[in-house]
């Protein structure tokens, strides 16, 4: 016999205090910004977002259905991205200014940056004298000037 769970349709978000978590739904940088959609949590049940449209999912959200019985936690799911270090600071500031001329999500640190994998971006880094490393990660890009705005 087949038993399948049926898809739970979260449709708001709960205020920490308020909710015990009983399922965590790991979401890349770029589907925490689409808060419509199908989706899996982390044991394989499928959700469905109907998300009012207001700002982006953080990990450590959390989401109900419409009676509050299911709660939902965000969480950040590892993704493949580069890792850039450099010998000094400068090499490290001047590769952001350089990134985010061409608007490409990074998280800073103050020893590296972290930006979603890209060849052709890894080639030009290592050609200004960075250290570029594979790595598989959760990824928490800065959100913009604009309180998260981001081109797509």
């Amino acid at each position: 016999m087949l038993v399948t769970d049926a898809v739970v349709v979260l449709e708001q978000r709960l205020q920490k205090s308020s909710a015990k978590t009983n399922l965590h739904l790991p979401l890349t940088a770029e589907e925490r910004t689409v808060l419509r959609g199908r989706r899996s949590t982390s044991c394989g049940r499928p959700v469905l977002l109907q998300l009012p449209r207001v700002g982006f999912l953080q990990p450590g959200d959390l989401l109900g259905d419409q009676s509050s019985t299911t709660v939902v936690e965000v969480t950040a799911a590892p993704e493949a991205l580069l890792r850039v270090q450099g010998s000094h600071p400068l090499e490290l500031l001047q590769a952001a200014y350089h990134l985010g001329n061409r608007h490409v999500a990074l998280e800073l640190h103050e020893q590296e940056l972290l930006l979603p994998e890209d060849p052709v971006l890894a080639k030009m880094l290592e050609s200004r004298g960075l250290m570029v490393n594979r790595c598989c990660q959760p990824f928490a890009p800065e959100g913009g000037a604009y309180g998260g705005h981001q081109h797509g």
